[in-house]
């Protein structure tokens, strides 16, 4: 697993050796200068990373700690399509780097080789970019004529990021998935709907890889007989608060799984659908009787075997799914990864990428102090890396002070970043440690069952 020498090796890579290179390639340095390549990159990624709404005047700053002095003007003239492609491939080389820390101690995780949550985030990005990211239009996050979508896949045991992958805001969920490592046997993948696929979830139980999703409403279903069924139907001929049932999906590829369902409270119930009728009515459409029926049920299905994942624990990982949502937000709302104090195309395009390597060097860093609490905080851990952002800066071309630095920050990481256990709606880390979502239901009947979906909407 991950050592602070490994994470001082990478880190000395990507910024240093990678950049100079790939500025060269992209034409980025095309002259000798004091600042150089990896100077240019260094002093945007850690001066964001310290100060993620930081001015030119910030950034040349940081870039006087490193020991590049340049003038707040000088720098922005160098935010050109060059400089764009030079920080975009080395933020595929960060991405590269695969950094793991050792596993949380949680039993229900170590159940599996590894517990994949995979899902994408889009960023709206400046309309004269659209020939280089075309965005999808409409009233989602993608909309407009240009915008990014960021591909993860993230390892809830050990904390192993796969990604960010870019890819233009039209592109489905499925084709971004296609570039991510292939999963070890044993392992268990959780996805949103955006990733269903029938023939996808074949391929991985055909690579003894086990998958977790949320039902896709309209999906052919045939019981243990053979028979086709109204989901809805169904799920109220069992008579319970919960089901588990042997099914298939697929009118073609008849895809055997496990279906698992848990009723949920009337005010969650009710919330869901007033969101569905909001959303149909948004397009000129009307909700079906069978999705407003479903409302009344979370619904999953699955080819782990009961001896591996009870209802119980199928519907704990079910909202652990959430944590890759939660990293997004502390990308986009503490690191204001889509957020710039410029119009300009290429500075913006320019502070995406920065950041974005940024955050990755941020997560490697997370994983050096904090991972292996399962009650981690990661936006207080964040807080504790961007105040340590300078010092790292400073101890770059010094590996023992950058060693010590970094021994340092994983101490603080220690001691500061922990969530308190919470009764009346207990934290995700509570649920996974008792691998019962019973618990919450009692405590609290909604979140324990509402998906990020209805957390979102409240």
């Amino acid at each position: 697993m991950v050592t602070i020498p490994e994470v001082a090796a990478a880190l000395r890579s990507v910024l240093t050796e990678v950049a100079d290179v790939v500025a060269s390639e992209t034409g980025c340095q095309r002259r000798a200068s004091k600042l150089g390549g990896a100077g240019f990159v260094r002093a945007l990624v850690f001066g964001w990373l310290g100060d993620p709404g930081a001015t030119l005047e910030r950034l040349a700053q940081t870039a006087a700690a490193l020991g590049t002095p340049v003038t707040p003007q000088a720098l922005d003239q160098r935010f050109t399509a060059e400089a764009a492609a030079c920080l975009e491939g080395v933020l595929a080389d960060a991405v590269g780097t695969l950094v793991a820390a050792e596993p949380a101690a949680v039993p229900l995780l170590r159940r599996f080789s590894g517990v994949y949550v995979q899902d994408s985030s889009t960023l709206r990005l400046p309309d004269a970019l659209a020939e280089l990211w075309a965005g999808c239009g409409g009233r989602t996050a993608g909309a407009g004529p240009a915008a990014l979508k960021l591909e993860v896949r993230l390892e809830l045991g050990g904390g192993a990021l796969d990604g960010p992958y870019l890819a233009a805001g039209r592109v489905q969920d499925k084709a971004c998935a296609r570039r991510h490592r292939p999963l070890p046997p044993g392992a268990l993948r959780l996805a949103d709907l955006g990733y269903f696929s029938l023939g996808e979830l074949r391929a991985l139980d055909a690579a003894e890889v086990y998958w977790l999703s949320r039902y896709k409403a309209g999906t052919a279903t045939f019981d243990a007989g053979g028979r086709r069924q109204e989901l809805a139907r169904l799920l109220r001929a069992q008579g319970g608060a919960t089901a588990d049932l042997p099914i298939t999906l697929g009118a073609a590829q008849r895809l055997p799984c496990r279906l698992l369902a848990a009723r949920v409270p009337p005010e969650v119930a009710a919330a869901r659908r007033r969101k569905l009728k909001a959303e149909a009515k948004r397009e000129g459409q009307t909700p079906s009787r069978e999705r407003l029926a479903l409302c009344d049920w979370t619904v999953l299905v699955t080819n782990a075997p009961a001896a591996l994942l009870s209802v119980d624990e199928a519907l704990v990982l079910g909202r652990a799914r959430w944590q890759i949502e939660l990293l997004f937000k502390l990308w986009k709302q503490h690191g204001q990864l889509d957020t710039s104090r410029s119009a300009k195309p290429w500075r913006v395009l320019c502070e995406v990428y920065a950041k974005l390597i940024a955050l990755v060097v941020q997560h490697w860093r997370l994983l050096l102090g904090c991972w292996e609490y399962p009650d981690r905080s990661l936006p207080k851990a964040a807080r504790t890396v961007r105040t340590h952002a300078t010092a790292l800066a400073g101890a770059f071309g010094r590996p023992a002070l950058l060693r010590a630095t970094l021994v340092t920050l994983a101490r603080c990481l220690a001691a500061a970043g922990r969530v308190g256990k919470r009764r009346a709606a207990p934290a995700t880390f509570q649920l996974l440690l008792a691998g019962t979502a019973r618990q919450a239901l009692e405590l609290s009947p909604g979140p324990a069952f509402a998906s990020a979906e209805d957390a979102r909407a409240a």
